[in-house]
C-alpha cells in the first residue's frame, strides 16, 4: 500500500505534509483534498459522456478538448504528488495506484490512438475514494458477506445454468425442426439464441414461431422461464441470510470449506474436527 511506513527516515518534511494531505483522510485539508479530487474526476466524466453527443461534438469540440486536457494536466500533476509523497513509491502498485494511472494513460495514448481516447472512462473508477472519505469502512464488511454469500451460491448456480444451458439446447434442436429455415430459424444456435431470448422472458421478437407446434412449444418455455428466473435469486438470498446471521465466518483446515454455523463441532464436507 502507498501509505504504508516509511522506509526512509531522511524524507523531507514537506514530502510528510503531502503525504497526510493525499493519503490521509481524517484532517481538514486531506478530506478537502478528496474532495475536489471526485469533483474534477466527475467533471471529467461529464465532458467525455458529453462530447460523445454527435450535435454537442460538433458545436463546442474545441471547449471539451481544452476542458479534458486540463483535467488531464491536473491529474498527472495529483499522480506525479502521489508518487513523489508515497512512503515507497515502488510499491505504488495497489488497486487505486493502477487506477490513477489509467486516469491518466488513455488521454495520451489517443494521440497516437483515436480509439484510447473513450477509455477515459475508466477514471470513474476512482469514485470508489468516497468511501474512504465518507467513512463507509463498515460497509466493507457487508461486502464481505455479500462476497461470502456469492462464493456459497457459485457452485449450485453453476449446475442450475448447466440445466438451462442443456434446456435450450435441446429446446432449440426441436424448434429448428419444427419450423426450419423458412420460418427463421436458419440454423440450431440461432434456433438457440431464440430459446435464450424466450427463457429469459426478454422477447426481442427477431426471430418467433410460426407453425402451431413451434407455438406451444414457446408457450411450455416460457412458463419454465418465470420459474427459471427465481432460481438464482433464491439461492443467492438464502446464502445471504445464512452467511449474516451465521456469525463470523471460519474455514476448514483440511478443505478449506468456509463455515458459517457457530455451533459447528466437524465440517460438514470432510468431517474433520473443527477448532472452537
Amino acid at each position: 500500500m502507498p501509505d504504508s511506513l516509511p522506509d526512509d527516515r531522511n524524507r523531507a518534511p514537506w514530502r510528510d505534509k503531502c503525504h497526510e494531505v493525499i493519503f490521509g483522510h481524517d484532517t481538514f485539508a486531506g478530506r478537502l483534498f478528496d474532495v475536489l479530487l471526485l469533483i474534477l474526476i466527475l467533471f471529467s466524466l461529464l465532458i467525455v459522456l458529453l462530447e460523445s453527443v454527435r450535435p454537442l461534438r460538433e458545436a463546442y469540440g474545441l471547449y471539451f478538448q481544452i476542458a479534458e486536457w486540463a483535467a488531464t494536466a491536473l491529474f498527472t500533476i495529483e499522480y506525479g504528488a502521489r508518487l513523489v509523497s508515497a512512503w515507497n513509491a515502488r510499491k505504488y502498485t495497489s488497486f487505486f495506484g493502477v487506477v490513477d494511472l489509467l486516469a491518466i494513460a488513455p488521454i495520451y495514448l489517443s494521440l497516437l490512438f483515436v480509439e484510447a481516447h473513450s477509455f477515459t472512462l475508466v477514471r470513474s473508477l476512482r469514485l470508489l475514494r468516497v468511501f474512504r472519505i465518507l467513512k463507509l469502512s463498515e460497509y466493507i464488511g457487508e461486502a464481505a458477506v455479500l462476497g461470502v454469500a456469492i462464493r456459497e451460491s457459485a457452485r449450485k448456480i453453476t449446475v442450475f445454468l448447466s440445466g438451462v444451458l442443456a434446456i435450450v439446447t435441446v429446446v432449440g434442436a426441436l424448434m429448428y425442426q419444427i419450423e426450419g429455415e423458412a420460418n427463421g430459424f436458419t440454423s440450431i444456435p440461432a434456433a438457440m439464441y431464440w430459446a435464450i431470448v424466450t427463457v429469459t422472458t426478454v422477447g426481442y421478437g427477431d426471430i418467433s414461431p410460426k407453425t402451431v407446434m413451434g407455438r406451444i412449444l414457446a408457450s411450455m418455455l416460457m412458463i419454465v422461464g418465470y420459474g427459471i428466473i427465481a432460481v438464482p435469486t433464491g439461492i443467492v438470498t438464502f446464502e445471504l441470510a445464512r452467511a449474516s446471521t451465521g456469525g463470523p465466518i471460519r474455514r476448514c483446515p483440511a478443505c478449506s470449506l468456509q463455515l458459517q454455523d457457530r455451533e459447528a463441532i466437524f465440517c460438514k464436507r470432510c468431517g474433520t474436527r473443527l477448532e472452537a
